[in-house]
């Protein structure tokens, strides 16, 4: 590498502690990933820009290329909380969820969610939550439509100055873009989530949340100057996660991604699933869907992971003090206790995380006898479960914890592929979210990058 060298990208993981910064180039043709540089996050600081300059100086200093320039900066971000959103429908189980999986899609933290009109107690949780960006949903096409003009008028009422999008009765639209109009607030319109009561359309709102998010990021606490220096696109973290496993999942097959948090778990699936279950499925679910679980983070979450194994177990399991070292919990694991703690915790993570994500088979008695009907998401077809993040491409041990994960369907009773069904691959390099962004301007680069992270290594 010689000093002042020339490449084409650089992109940046804005977390909320850490900035990682990774260095690519041949994206025209032969794509090598270079290297990496890492330095604290400094949004609580009111600005990120300081802890991205300084990852930026490391990954000069261990490339030893103290002039390194690039011809384009991209960045992904989950500081100063990320997005954060809420959703608004007419029924839970239909447009209220369809705008659900729409937000968690585009990589959004869900915060609030209702359905039907909104009343005084609602709006006073909007108003106190304050989101980045409030979904509007409601209705199938030509179907209810004063639900939706109630709430768009409620919501506008509230002067919250906060970007809408409007995803729901397409007969509505005009009614709801007039009263946000003369309230004086953003609004965007696309197509409705659920426009027919056996059909998600979730992708354009899916798009528009991106875009939005792009626009609207630099205005959240710490990110002001966040544009001084990235000229490329700003993704939410698991929006971008989500746009590897896009490109991927049509070069493996069906396949299920797991990123064990600090803050959360989220697990993402693009999954066509089998035809027989299509069948007698009682909803229809997206192609490509992310949960996010909020209480089941490694570090925030730790207390309420450690309860739900139950401490005394824990101690016994381990053999350790599972109280003593949750008192000296710590965002990365100092000690070899520490260690065995954090990896049964991430068991724990991933499994709940998991069950939760994929669908059932359920059993239902009738005059006629029994019937077998799905609920959720079909992963049986699956058959690659990656890991990535930072338990789950760092933590000593993890091979028994992915295979636990695989393995974990024994009792039959989950949408889920068979034990040693699946092959297990590892987010080596930790690229996954970097090249989901990449992918925006190199699909077929940031395609064979991946390929070359993903590693079965340390899993036998």
């Amino acid at each position: 590498m010689t000093p002042g060298r020339m490449i084409d990208a650089v992109v940046a993981e804005i977390g909320s502690t850490t900035t990682v910064v990774s260095a690519f180039d041949g994206l025209g043709g032969n794509p090598v990933f270079l290297g990496q540089g890492m330095a604290p996050t400094t949004a609580q600081n009111g600005d990120v820009l300081p802890g991205l300059e300084a990852a930026l100086e490391q990954l000069k200093a261990n490339m030893n290329a103290p002039g390194l320039s690039w011809r384009t900066l991209y960045a992904a971000s989950s500081a100063a909380g990320g997005l954060f959103m809420s959703v608004h429908g007419l029924v839970y189980e239909m447009t209220a969820r369809a705008a659900q999986m729409a937000a968690l899609g585009a990589g959004a933290v869900v915060r609030l969610v209702t359905a039907g009109k909104m009343g005084p107690d609602e709006l006073e949780d909007l108003l106190g939550l304050k989101p980045n960006l409030i979904l509007l949903a409601g209705g199938t096409d030509y179907g209810d439509r004063e639900t939706a003009l109630h709430n768009a008028r409620a919501i506008a009422g509230l002067g919250l100055g906060i970007p809408v999008l409007y995803a729901g009765n397409s007969q509505a639209a005009a009614g709801v873009a007039r009263a946000f109009e003369r309230a004086g607030q953003p609004l965007t319109v696309t197509e409705n989530v659920y426009p027919s009561l056996d059909l998600l359309n979730i992708e354009p709102a899916r798009r528009e949340i991106q875009k939005l998010f792009e626009t609207h990021i630099v205005k959240a606490p710490g990110m002001a100057h966040i544009r001084d220096m990235v000229d490329g696109p700003i993704m939410p973290t698991p929006g971008a996660v989500m746009e590897a496993l896009r490109i991927l999942q049509p070069d493996i097959g069906d396949v299920l991604a797991v990123d064990i948090g600090g803050a959360t778990t989220d697990v993402h699936s693009g999954a066509q699933g089998s035809e027989d279950v299509s069948l007698i499925q009682t909803q229809p679910e997206p192609f490509f869907k992310r949960t996010v679980e909020g209480d089941l983070g490694l570090y925030i979450n730790a207390g309420h992971l450690a309860g739900m194994i139950g401490l005394d177990s824990l101690s016994r399991e381990l053999d350790l003090d599972a109280p003593e070292e949750l008192n000296a919990w710590q965002p990365i694991p100092q000690s070899p206790q520490q260690y065995r703690l954090a990896g049964r915790l991430a068991l724990e993570a991933g499994l709940t995380a998991i069950r939760r994500h994929a669908g059932t088979l359920r059993q239902i008695y009738l005059p006629e006898g029994r019937k077998s009907y799905a609920a959720g998401k079909d992963l049986s077809e699956v058959t690659t479960l990656i890991a990535t993040g930072g338990a789950l491409t760092r933590l000593p041990g993890r091979g028994g914890v992915l295979r636990a994960l695989r393995d974990m369907n024994i009792a039959d009773d989950m949408l889920y592929p068979k034990p040693q069904a699946m092959k297990v691959l590892v987010d080596r390099d930790y690229l996954m979210a970097s090249l989901g962004v990449l992918s925006r301007g190199y699909p077929e680069a940031a395609l064979a990058l991946l390929k070359k992270s993903l590693s079965s290594e340390g899993l036998a």
